[in-house]
């Protein structure tokens, strides 16, 4: 006896529909109700609710949006604690009085929600769908009562009952959905759409575990589950009549159609349920609020009877725990087959379910299929997504038995793409054996697109072998591999980069052949940016509350260009010392978490100096922590004297490895190291402290971001693609120290060359630089001072050597250019240390570099993207 998982459905006639492979039908779908399921949408569906005008007009009465004074917030939180929670005055605490707030605010958060939806379906306009594997959005309750302009009349309410607002806010366990800046990038996206009043849907997964909780075990990452559902999620609305089924393997079927077609049809396999999960994303100054729909993977069938009984217990939820493993992990380690497996899995689970709701969607309206590019616009936020493309060719020509050109017209008219690395081996391959095995209709269609492609490129470019060998989807060799950036090229009709210098290297270095190809029009920039509302009012309050004083309103938070304003008051000094008084108060704050987590004591006297991001060897944390170890051996070899006129400095990283990345596990292994040698020496500590912050997420970048005096950013030249936390950093008056690479590049032109730190090999000088260390000798005999430290850990001075050859060993071909770029870096650390004793003149900088940053809004990106590449128009809930 099998328990079978079964969605609700609405009462229908299903005789009339034809259910497709993929769960979608091929009927006509009435515009005023679609069911979803497992079953599809049914045609000339009606909600079973037949009200009369008087229920109609009771239920108008009856639903109206809840008033947002103080008595009736206070009802509404009473409320949830005893009918929701079904506590009671005698057994609350800060986490239910968080569960109850939430609960209240999400009930506001939903009645502009409904109020959107129902407007967008009136008024039918063109939407974006934005697919992300990652949306790192943090926690929201804080974020929600500002953008409803709530926060006020809640902190006023709550404290009346005896809560603090700050306490309940810091009870909430961000969201396990991302892990960097992709993922955050991602995030801020839907906060400006929503603000922007763009229709926009948002689509990614429901990790249950997220990506993973960041330990520090006897200096070393040690991975644990992120259990961050334990305690349910007041936020998301389970939708259990949105569900698709998605398949795995089978086989495909040939036949001819009526009118003498070869057709196909993807039969068999195993199929999974996709369960829909809201995420409402509230607009700041509209009524807009918007959606982000994450899918849970569920099995067909939960549980299986018979083995149970037979004393197979492991068998009955087999089925149950390899569907639930989909969406257990954010990036599962792919270093072995398994992980390789459930990572497509993942993907193609994401995108087959997406694709069934914007389809189901897109019929409510009964147009032709040629009109779907008129009405949707699918951006793919990196390579993650792009099995989407194959899985609209197929629903197109396989199940609603489009000719191949028509449906692929359309395909290419809906996709863009969003490039994300200039690193040719960070770009995805799936090797064609797993792909074959896992998607087989899919790997045909690869096939397809790749032969018609490549025979317009031959057409174009007769007889150039080599060239069709460049541009192949198929990468030859054993196996064959689908490069996946080469297949979101083709399948689109715009590319973009996310900084200038990167969207450059795109059309330069990544896809040359392509550009060619297509015209270089294809090929754009779209400059990345932050939303101020997340990273500057909620996380710097008494910074943003300064500035609104000083700009008399907060227009700001809608147009940050007007932050340039603050340039008037650059040279004032009252207002130097209330900017650089805040600064201090947030650098108190950080201390005390330091404390806290790390058990380190640090002045916020001293110059915090932060690198926190994702460790990566690109990314150069190695080269930091071996300037750490230059500056403690300089201040160990000075006197008293010397020492008096030194800059203290409080070193902070933070920042995730990924689980299989050996090398970047390493680093954080020498960073603890150095810092017990470091914390511990008497003679040196007043001058030099070191700290590893664990589990870096968005709610300790929020602490960590307003404190810093200084932020790297040093990536190799042209490997960073854009980098928004430099954005963050500088808008909270945080100066930066960096390499010529990425936004960085921007940032100064935005600023004056004085209020920013740039070093390092320019990017059209790095192919030579590494031919010359290749070819040309030992690199580390140009650089004594590396050396020196290299050295010191080769001595044991920093733990067991051994430990850390692996690490040094990288330094022999040195591909991220640290032997050359090294000298540099010391001296312009050596030149941060200079300006900041002048507390006038940094001050001064401090301001320049905030006010300067009116370009690196997330709004000014979407509204690019918008107008060129997705052509949609606001549409304002009224």
């Amino acid at each position: 006896m099998m328990a079978t998982f079964k969605p609700v459905q609405p009462r229908a006639d299903m005789s009339k529909a034809k259910p497709t492979s993929a769960g979608t039908t091929s009927s006509t779908l009435a515009r005023t109700r679609t069911a979803t399921g497992p079953f599809g949408a049914v045609a000339s569906q009606h909600p079973a609710w037949k009200p009369s005008p008087e229920a109609v007009k009771l239920w108008r009465d009856l639903n109206k949006p809840e008033e947002d004074d103080e008595e009736t917030i206070q009802r509404s939180f009473v409320n949830h604690v005893t009918k929701t929670l079904a506590r009671s005055a005698y057994n609350m605490d800060d986490f239910a009085a968080y569960q109850a707030m939430a609960l209240s605010v999400r009930d506001r958060l939903i009645d502009r929600w409904n109020a959107t939806q129902q407007y967008h379906s009136l008024k039918d306009p063109k939407r974006v769908y934005y697919l992300s594997l990652e949306f790192l959005i943090g926690r929201t309750l804080d974020n929600a009562l500002l953008n409803l302009a709530v926060k006020d009349r809640y902190k006023s309410a709550i404290g009346k009952i005896g809560f603090s607002l700050e306490d309940l806010v810091g009870e909430e366990y961000d969201a396990a959905l991302g892990n960097g800046g992709l993922g955050r990038l991602a995030a801020c996206f839907m906060d400006s759409m929503a603000t922007l009043d763009y229709p926009a849907w948002g689509y990614g997964i429901r990790y249950t575990y997220g990506i993973f909780q960041q330990r520090i075990v006897d200096g070393y990452q040690t991975e644990y589950p992120d259990y961050w559902l334990a305690f349910g999620n007041p936020w998301e609305i389970q939708r259990l009549d949105v569900a698709y089924e998605v398949r795995f393997r089978g086989f495909v079927n040939k036949y001819t159609d009526s009118q003498g077609k070869t057709r196909f049809l993807w039969e068999g396999g195993e199929k999974v349920m996709a369960i829909a999960y809201d995420y409402p994303i509230p607009g700041y100054g509209t009524k807009n609020t918007i959606n982000i729909r994450l899918w849970s993977s569920k099995p067909k069938t939960e549980f299986d009877f018979a083995s149970f009984n037979d004393g197979n217990y492991d068998k009955s939820v087999e089925e149950q725990k390899g569907a639930e493993n989909i969406t257990s992990v954010l990036y599962p380690n792919d270093n072995h087959l398994v992980g390789k497996i459930l990572r497509l899995k993942q993907q193609f689970f994401f995108v087959c379910a997406t694709l069934q709701d914007i389809i189901r969607r897109f019929k409510k309206s009964s147009r032709p299929w040629s009109e779907f590019p008129d009405q949707v616009a699918i951006q793919l936020n990196d390579t993650h997504p792009t099995l989407g493309v194959v899985e609209l060719q197929r629903i197109l020509v396989d199940e609603e038995h489009l000719d191949w050109d028509e449906a692929w017209d359309i395909v290419t008219k809906t996709y863009s793409y969003t490039n994300h690395t200039v690193l040719p081996e960070a770009l995805e391959k799936w090797a064609v054996p797993l792909v074959s095995d896992l998607l087989p209709r899919h790997m045909m269609i690869i096939f397809d697109i790749n032969l018609f492609f490549l025979q317009q490129v031959e057409s174009k470019y007769p007889g150039d072998r080599d060239r069709l060998r460049r541009m192949s989807i198929i990468e030859e060799g054993h196996p064959q591999h689908v490069r996946m950036a080469f297949l979101a090229v083709v399948g689109s009709h715009c590319v973009n980069g996310v900084a200038a210098l990167h969207s450059d290297l795109v059309k330069s270095q990544l896809f040359p052949d392509f550009v060619e190809f297509f015209g270089a029009a294809k090929f754009t920039n779209v400059t990345n940016g932050v939303t101020p509302r997340r990273w500057l009012h909620q996380a710097n309050p008494l910074l943003s509350d300064l500035i609104t004083e000083k700009l008399g309103g907060d227009r700001w938070l809608r147009e940050l260009d007007s932050l340039s304003e603050l340039k008037a008051f650059a040279d004032d000094r009252e207002f130097q010392k209330r900017w650089m008084a805040i600064k201090r108060t947030n650098k108190a704050r950080l201390a005390d978490y330091i404390a806290a987590a790390c058990g380190v004591q640090v002045s916020p006297d001293a110059l915090f100096d932060v690198q926190c991001k994702r460790l990566h060897e690109y990314k150069r944390q190695f080269m930091n922590i071996l300037g750490v170890i230059h500056r403690y051996e300089v201040l160990k070899a000075m006197n008293e004297e010397d020492l008096k006129d030194v800059v203290p400095h409080v070193v902070i990283f933070s920042g995730k490895s990924a689980p299989g990345y050996y090398i970047a596990k390493l680093v954080i292994k020498l960073i603890n190291n150095v810092s017990l040698k470091i914390n511990d020496d008497p003679k040196t500590s007043k001058y030099l402290k070191l700290v590893f912050i664990p589990n870096y997420n968005v709610s300790l970048a929020e602490v960590i971001i307003p404190a810093s005096d200084i932020s790297q950013h040093i990536s190799t030249a042209g490997t960073e693609a854009s980098g928004t936390s430099n954005m963050k950093f500088v808008l909270n008056g945080g100066l930066i120290i960096g390499t010529v690479d990425g936004a960085n590049i921007e940032i100064g032109e935005e600023n004056k060359a004085e209020n920013i730190f740039l070093f390092g090999t320019l990017t059209k000088d790095v192919e030579d630089v590494r031919h010359k260390q290749m070819y040309g000798g030992q690199p580390s005999h140009e650089n004594p001072k590396l050396q020196a430290v290299l050295d010191s850990i080769h001595h044991g001075n920093y733990g067991d050597p051994v430990i850390f050859e692996p690490l040094i060993s990288t330094l022999r071909s040195d591909y991220y250019l640290l032997h050359k770029d090294f000298g540099e870096y010391i001296d312009t650390m050596a030149l941060v240390d200079k300006c900041f004793k002048d507390e006038a003149g940094w001050a001064k900088k401090s301001i320049l570099a905030a006010a300067s940053m009116g370009k690196f809004s997330s709004d000014r990106s979407i509204q690019e993207y918008a107008a060129r590449i997705w052509n949609v128009k606001a549409v304002r809930v009224e």
